[in-house]
């Protein structure tokens, strides 16, 4: 019992920015790891159920529910637990479908500029154990449904809210967008130049988490970015990228169509993140 009373206490004496990343880091990774070994243990149907169920128990849970009772409010703040008015979800939902083209739009660009290395991007994507087409849509769309949920939860929630609360927004995003782009470093297409792509993706999340006061649209944007991030860049099964740099092709007009798109969909995403603050503010 003694130890249990002094837990909570020496937890609490750390400081705020050290409790927030091991939070962060705890509660989103170790959850979106799961489904992985659901699927390789298991097979893509029943995983996909059990995945189901999990997150929905994560997702109750990190929101608040469950024990400890104690800690309910903390977790509740924490998931940016509040409702969005229909004007939010409007700008919201605008704001994660062109946050997803904008990454995508930046990727292309990227591999017009250099070489798109497949292998390197393929490595680890391996689905062809999954017997049918259907089924391996079927683990790319949970695959990116659980990065969505686990990875929003913990870095824009668990670890960005208590520092913005702390020490302010700006500060905030950009240490929980440095933690996203240092633990995605881990994975073997993080060549150098996705690093400012990664890190773009998570001031841009954190902004939407930020600024609507909610993970919902931060989690259907990242989802939305990750089935095609599994389907087309990292398992193929949705095509390969065959366009070449313009070293070798020249200033092309597929590349300036890649780069409208991409300043369109980034202009949106900002303008969407702007009304939905201001929103918030009303």
């Amino acid at each position: 019992m003694a130890t249990q009373d002094r837990a909570p206490t020496l937890w609490m004496k750390l400081p705020v920015w050290l409790r927030a990343i091991v939070s962060g880091l705890l509660i989103g990774m170790s959850a979106a790891n799961v489904w992985l070994l659901l699927l390789l243990n298991l097979g893509a149907p029943l995983a996909a159920i059990l995945e189901a169920m999990f997150l929905a128990l994560y997702v109750w849970w990190a929101a608040g529910g469950g024990r400890p009772r104690r800690l309910q409010s903390v977790r509740a703040t924490a998931f940016r637990r509040g409702r969005l008015s229909s004007t939010q979800w409007f700008w919201g939902i605008v704001a994660a479908f062109f946050f997803a083209a904008t990454i995508h739009a930046s990727i292309v660009l990227l591999f017009r500029l250099v070489p798109f290395p497949m292998a390197a991007f393929r490595q680890g994507y391996d689905f062809s154990f999954i017997p049918s087409v259907p089924l391996r849509w079927l683990a790319v769309v949970v695959s990116a449904t659980s990065a969505g949920i686990c990875e929003e939860t913990g870095f824009r929630g668990y670890m960005q809210r208590p520092l913005e609360q702390r020490y302010g927004a700006p500060i905030a995003i950009l240490i929980s967008s440095s933690f996203f782009t240092v633990l995605h470093l881990t994975k073997d297409w993080a060549t150098v130049g996705m690093v400012p792509i990664i890190f773009g993706a998570g001031v841009l999340l954190g902004l939407l988490a930020w600024s609507s006061g909610s993970l919902i649209p931060c989690i259907i944007g990242h989802t939305i970015m990750d089935i095609g991030l599994f389907a087309y860049w990292w398992t193929g099964i949705a095509g390969d990228f065959t366009e070449r740099p313009i070293t070798e092709t020249g200033l092309d007009r597929p590349f300036f169509i890649a780069c409208a798109a991409f300043a369109f969909s980034l202009f949106i995403v900002l303008f969407a993140i702007t009304k939905v603050r201001r929103r918030s503010t009303l």
